[in-house]
Formats: C-alpha cells, sequence, structure tokens
C-alpha cells in the first residue's frame, strides 16, 4: 500500500485537552474517569441515553468512594464531574483534540464510527481505536486521515490498570503516536508501543492461554473450579481462566481468538468450540449472569451455585488408608521443602538419600527455613523444635519400611524414578501409598515399575512447598480409588489445596503455563516486541506477577525446554513445538539465573 502524499499534515495537538470517548460501556466509562480525573475535559458520546447515565452514575460513585477515602476533596471531586460531558451524536466530538473509540468489536462498526468522525473533528485530531483485535491499519486506511489514527488499548478496569499498548500502524504519523504516549503518562499509566497484529502483546498472549484452558474444560479433563484454582495458586494470577473469560465476555474472547487465528494459522488460537456454543446460546459471562460459571444476576461478579457446582467432599469416591508417617526420597530444594510440610502438620517423616551425610543436610536446610519462620512470628520456637524432631535422616531407602505414604523428589529423570519406585516397591510395607512429584513425566511409567501401580499416585508440589498451597493429584488408570481418597484427606492436613488431573504430560498447569512462554519467545524471536515490553505487559495488562521471561530464566531455561518437547511430543501439535530461540540458548549454556544468562543477565553470586 503507498501511503498518499500530503506535503504539510498538520500538526498533533501537544496536550490533548480535550477528549471524546466514543461508546460509554464498561470499558468506556473507565476510559472517561481516568480523564477526567486526570485534569482533562471529556465529551462522552453514545447513542444509548441509558449508557450515558451509567457511566455518570459510575463517575459520580468512584469520586464519591475517593472522597470517603479522603484521596481527593469534595471541590476536586465536583471539578472532575465538570469535565465530564454527555451526547448522542458524534457531532459533540468536533472540538476534541483526541477521539478514543470504543464501541463493540465489529469492523463495520468501528469503521461507521470512524467515517462519520472524519467529516466532523478538526484536521489535527488524533483518532484512537480501542480495539483489541481488528485491524488498526484497515481502519486508518479506510479513513480520510490514515496518518492520524492508531490503537490505544486500555486494560479492564480502566481506572486500575496501568497498561495501555499504544498501537502504530505502517501509515501512522510517529508526532500523533508521541503525543498519544505522552497522555498516556500523564493519566499515569504505562505505555507499551506495539506494531499491528491481533491481541498485541497482552492479550495475543493471554487469549492463547484462555482458549486452552476451554479446550481443556470442554475435553472433561478437568473441572472448572479445579482448572481455576490450578493456575490461581500454581502461578499467583489474579483470577483463574475461565473465571476470566467469564468477566472479558466469551463472545469478545472468540472474536479476538478468530481474529488471531486468521493472522496466524496457530491451530492454538482457533476458538475452541465451547467459546462458539456458549456465545450463540448467550452465555457470554457475567455480563448475561452465565458463562462457564452461574452469577447471581447479569452483571453481577457473584458466582452461585449450579448443576456443576462441587459438593462438599466430591472428589474422594472410597476411604482413606491411615496415615501417620511419611517418607520423602531426596535431599534437592524439592524434598527438603515437602518434608517440612508433612513435618509442620505434625507427620513422622523420614528424610532419605543417598547417603546420610545429604539427608543430614538436607534436615538443616529444613532447620534455616524454619528459623526463619520463628524471626518473622510465624511459629514458635517450640513448633519449630518439634516439627525438627519429627524428621529422621537415612541414608538409604530401607528407613521407609514403615511409612504409610513414600513420596519421591528425585531428579525428573524417568529411568532414576523407575529403579526408585522398583526400590519401593520393595521396601514399602503393603498397603503403603507411593507418590510421584514428577511435573512432567508419566505416572503410569513410575507405576508399571512396581508390582502395586494401583498403589501408586501423582502428588505434584510447586516450588518452594512450603509456601505455594497447590498439589496436582495425579490418578492413572490404575489408580486405586483409596489411593486417590488417602492424598486428597492427606493434601488437607498439611493445609493444601488438592487438584484432580489425569496422567498426561504437563497434567494442568504446565501444560496451560508453558504454551505461553512459548508463545512469549516466539513474539521476541519474530521481532514484535522487546523482552522489557512483554514482561511488563503481562504484569500490568494481565496481573501476573512475574514477565514470561523474568518466569523462563527463574524456572531455568532447560527445564522450560524439556517441558516443552514433552508437551510437544505427547500432543502432536506443531504450535507446541519449542521456539528455535529457546533452543539456542539451552544450547549455548545460557540456561537463567542458575548460570547468570539466560533471557537476561545476572550478577553472579
Amino acid at each position: 500500500m503507498v501511503r498518499p502524499s500530503n506535503p504539510e499534515p498538520p500538526s498533533a495537538p501537544t496536550t490533548l485537552g480535550t477528549v471524546a470517548v466514543v461508546g460509554l460501556g464498561t470499558m468506556g466509562s473507565g476510559i472517561a474517569e481516568v480523564l477526567a480525573r486526570a485534569g482533562r475535559e471529556v465529551i462522552g458520546i453514545d447513542i444509548s441515553d441509558a449508557a450515558a447515565v451509567a457511566a455518570t452514575s459510575a463517575l459520580e460513585a468512584s469520586t464519591a468512594r475517593a472522597v470517603e477515602r479522603e484521596k481527593i476533596t469534595e471541590q476536586e471531586r465536583q471539578d472532575v464531574l465538570a469535565r465530564f460531558r454527555t451526547f448522542s451524536d458524534l457531532q459533540a466530538a468536533a472540538e476534541a483534540d483526541l477521539v478514543i473509540e470504543v464501541v463493540p468489536e465489529h469492523y463495520e462498526t468501528k469503521r461507521e464510527v470512524f467515517a462519520a468522525l472524519d467529516a466532523v473533528v478538526r484536521p489535527d485530531t488524533i483518532l484512537a481505536t480501542g480495539t483489541n483485535a481488528l485491524s488498526v491499519t484497515r481502519l486508518a486506511a479506510d479513513s480520510s486521515r490514515p496518518e492520524r489514527v492508531l490503537g490505544l488499548h486500555f486494560f479492564n478496569p480502566a481506572p486500575a490498570m496501568k497498561l495501555v499498548e499504544i498501537v502504530s500502524s505502517v501509515l501512522t504519523a510517529p508526532a500523533a503516536v508521541a503525543t498519544v504516549t505522552q497522555l498516556a503518562r500523564d493519566l499515569g499509566k504505562e505505555p507499551v508501543a506495539v506494531g499491528d497484529r491481533p491481541g498485541f502483546v497482552a492479550d495475543g498472549l493471554l487469549f492463547g492461554y484462555l482458549n486452552q484452558a476451554a479446550a481443556m474444560y470442554e475435553s472433561k479433563y478437568a473441572t472448572r473450579e479445579d482448572i481455576d484454582a490450578a493456575m490461581r495458586l500454581g502461578c499467583g494470577l489474579p483470577m483463574g481462566p475461565l473465571a476470566l473469560l467469564d468477566l472479558v465476555g466469551i463472545d469478545t474472547a472468540r472474536t479476538v481468538l478468530d481474529a488471531m487465528y486468521a493472522a496466524s494459522g496457530d491451530r492454538l488460537h482457533a476458538p475452541s468450540p465451547i467459546l462458539k456454543q456458549l456465545s450463540e446460546a448467550g452465555l457470554t459471562g457475567r455480563k448475561t449472569g452465565r458463562g462457564f460459571y452461574t452469577y447471581e444476576a447479569p452483571g453481577s461478579g457473584t458466582v452461585v451455585p449450579d448443576a456443576e457446582t462441587p459438593a462438599e467432599g466430591d472428589g474422594a469416591t472410597a476411604a482413606a488408608r491411615t496415615v501417620s508417617s511419611v517418607g520423602v526420597a531426596g535431599s534437592g530444594t524439592m524434598a527438603s521443602g515437602i518434608a517440612e510440610v508433612f513435618a509442620k502438620a505434625g507427620y513422622d517423616v523420614v528424610l532419605a538419600a543417598r547417603s546420610l551425610e545429604k539427608a543430614e543436610t538436607a534436615k538443616a536446610r529444613i532447620a534455616k527455613s524454619l528459623g526463619r519462620s520463628v524471626e518473622k512470628g510465624r511459629m514458635t520456637a517450640e513448633a519449630r523444635d518439634a516439627a525438627l524432631d519429627r524428621i529422621a535422616p537415612a541414608g538409604s531407602l530401607d528407613a521407609f519400611a514403615e511409612v504409610d505414604l513414600a513420596v519421591e523428589a528425585v531428579a525428573e529423570d524417568l529411568e532414576v524414578k523407575q529403579q526408585l519406585f522398583t526400590t519401593l516397591d520393595k521396601v514399602c510395607k503393603p498397603g503403603a501409598v507411593l507418590a510421584t512429584t514428577t511435573s512432567s513425566l508419566p505416572v503410569v511409567a513410575c507405576a508399571r515399575a512396581t508390582s502395586r501401580p494401583q498403589d501408586v499416585i501423582g502428588m505434584h508440589f510447586f516450588n518452594p512447598a512450603p509456601a505455594m498451597k497447590l498439589v496436582e493429584v495425579v490418578r492413572t488408570v490404575l489408580t486405586a480409588d483409596d489411593v486417590h481418597a488417602t492424598v486428597r484427606e492427606v493434601c488437607g492436613k498439611v493445609r493444601k489445596h488438592p487438584v484432580d488431573c489425569g496422567d498426561r504430560a504437563g497434567f494442568i498447569v504446565n501444560a496451560l503455563l508453558f504454551p505461553y512462554l512459548n508463545n512469549a519467545v516466539k513474539m521476541v524471536q519474530e521481532h514484535y516486541a522487546s523482552l522489557d515490553e512483554i514482561d511488563a505487559a503481562m504484569k500490568l495488562g494481565g496481573g501476573y506477577p512475574m514477565g514470561p521471561f523474568e518466569l523462563l530464566d527463574v524456572v531455568g531455561l532447560d527445564v522450560s525446554l524439556a517441558i516443552e518437547q514433552v508437551l510437544h511430543r505427547e500432543f502432536r501439535d506443531p504450535g507446541l513445538k519449542p521456539a528455535p530461540l529457546l533452543e539456542h540458548l539451552v544450547a549455548a549454556g545460557c540456561l537463567g539465573r542458575k548460570t547468570g544468562r539466560g533471557f537476561r543477565e545476572y550478577a553472579r553470586r
């Protein structure tokens, strides 16, 4: 496409003192509030009188709360309210320096708005679309002022979320981008500059993950409650993916994914059929009162029980076996953490390593951890001493002869684990439950290394085990019901949250987490965005505690690559193939923080 010549395009207004917001739904109202509270004159435009009234009421309510909390004075509140005016006609945008449209996510609707604005606004006015799925370039090309058109993508709720993605097309004038970027900073937001492709950075990564979660639920691999709890507790996310889909709107998610799939051809972006089914049934999430969950009323965030809500005590199908003593095999960080968890909960623990010296070193590590808890006031010195007294170091698995539950936490190598389970089969008493903490290997392969596969189960703790509340309970096709019941009961006693999943690669958390991390690497590999931009986008726009590259370097690039390879082999999906950039870094020995260099460089300790 050849850009039309324009000898002297008018310069963009530098202050953007008057801003029109077209569309006063939830997002438009939020953006209007942010602008008005930052001192801008705001022209709110919506064809619905009810939407305009609701937007005004929302601003009145939020500013009243701010006065109550002494964040602003009553006079400041009145000034904010005076800066917000509502209209039903686009002609009201004539005096605006910037117009932000946030009408429904349909191209023709947006194109009509832009065409009407072309005839109304000044030549130097900047036109911004709030789309997160449609082509900014196409909207710009259909405008009479393509150099003044860009994307301005706020996140919901706009007053609280710090991220704003500023989207340039190949037609956008740099001066317009600079002006809007400064506005975002003036609003107290963190602007991230991105190119024009569906989903941009944050939603481009987020919606693929949400889509996979929907597919996981649709396949009945795990319940909606377990999927959401797993991602909240295992990854520290503010919301589970299915609850987030209900908040975003299932119809909106489907629109974004359709656009992403059209651009990428990646099957991971092809909307899960359940998104289509729910959308066409009108079950689009919170706004209609029902989506993946059922809500108290349309627009409510309060979940109410429905036919899928598990009854109290659901998950166990048999009486549990008695567990009073636990054996933990291993001497690394995970083994030490798991032993600490059991000892603090009152279980007698045998901590076995390849030598008594390694086991004693592991117990010393636990003593330091418990000591820090005492220093922080989380436990008493007496409780610490009692927990340590319950841990008996051992240099051989023979010490597991009388334990009721044996948990292995050795190297993530199938052959090593199988050999260990063969030994456990020989030394553990009949009826003992044998558990593996594997995060990626087949549990059934460990079970088949024993003469009692019905007693073997997965018990995947997360690191650091004393702090992380999640345990993925992994049943094989051979696991006995009472073994499953036993592990769920034990999880409750050690104050962990169990989620049930079947024996397939990645279980819940890693199966959803690592494709997202892999897609982040692909974004950098394709030069779409930088490490810092992507990390900032996911922390500020997605509420993630760490950006994907921070997390990859903490986990270890070699560990991450191994998990991605397992997922790719298991599901045979081309979209799961590890990004070449990740493979190259691992081949170069750049494994993350542990080697001093991964995606970033770190000071050697």
